[in-house]
């Protein structure tokens, strides 16, 4: 009786090596997605509203995300000495420390909803200029990206 214990015994542990291999198999390379892969950035859309004062400013874009998870740690830029991010809740603003970027997703910094505001411009953005700005991401590190000045009034769905 003792060989027969040892060999449903031995069964059982292969059963369950088994079964824990497939499940992290499932996990890796060729399974669903892993929240270990490397996210895969890019950012467009990126523009600035000429600001109406020389103190502040605003700035959207999108950014798409065709790998794993990042976060949106911080923004800087060489025309403002403090440059926040901020969600738009209820109609009220929020600055926030950091915004996920999902896997395989898309974070959007769009008029009327999150955003960038620059303040303490070093000079007053004209039309037609371009900002230097600097995404730092957890993951992926820094995105630099220029972001160029358009009309007060422009929207991105026009083009105008």
């Amino acid at each position: 009786m003792s060989r027969r214990t040892s060999r449903a015994g031995l069964l059982t542990a292969c059963s369950l090596v088994l079964a824990a291999a497939g499940t992290l198999t499932a996990c890796g390379p060729g399974g669903s997605p892993s929240s270990s892969a490397a996210p895969e950035l890019k950012v467009t859309g990126a523009y600035m509203p000429a600001p109406s004062m020389g103190t502040m400013a605003a700035g959207f874009f999108t950014v798409t995300n065709s790998g794993g998870a990042d976060t949106l740690t911080s923004v800087t830029s060489d025309l403002a000495d403090d440059v926040t991010m901020h969600a738009t809740v209820d109609g009220a603003m929020e600055e926030r420390k950091s915004f996920a970027v999902p896997a395989d997703g898309t974070l959007d910094f769009a008029s009327g909803g999150n955003h960038l505001m620059f303040a303490k411009l070093t000079h007053k953005p004209g039309q037609g200029e371009k900002v230097s700005v600097e995404l730092h991401f957890a993951k992926s590190g820094t995105v630099r990206i220029s972001m160029p000045v358009k009309p007060a009034t422009y929207s991105p769905k026009t083009g105008h």
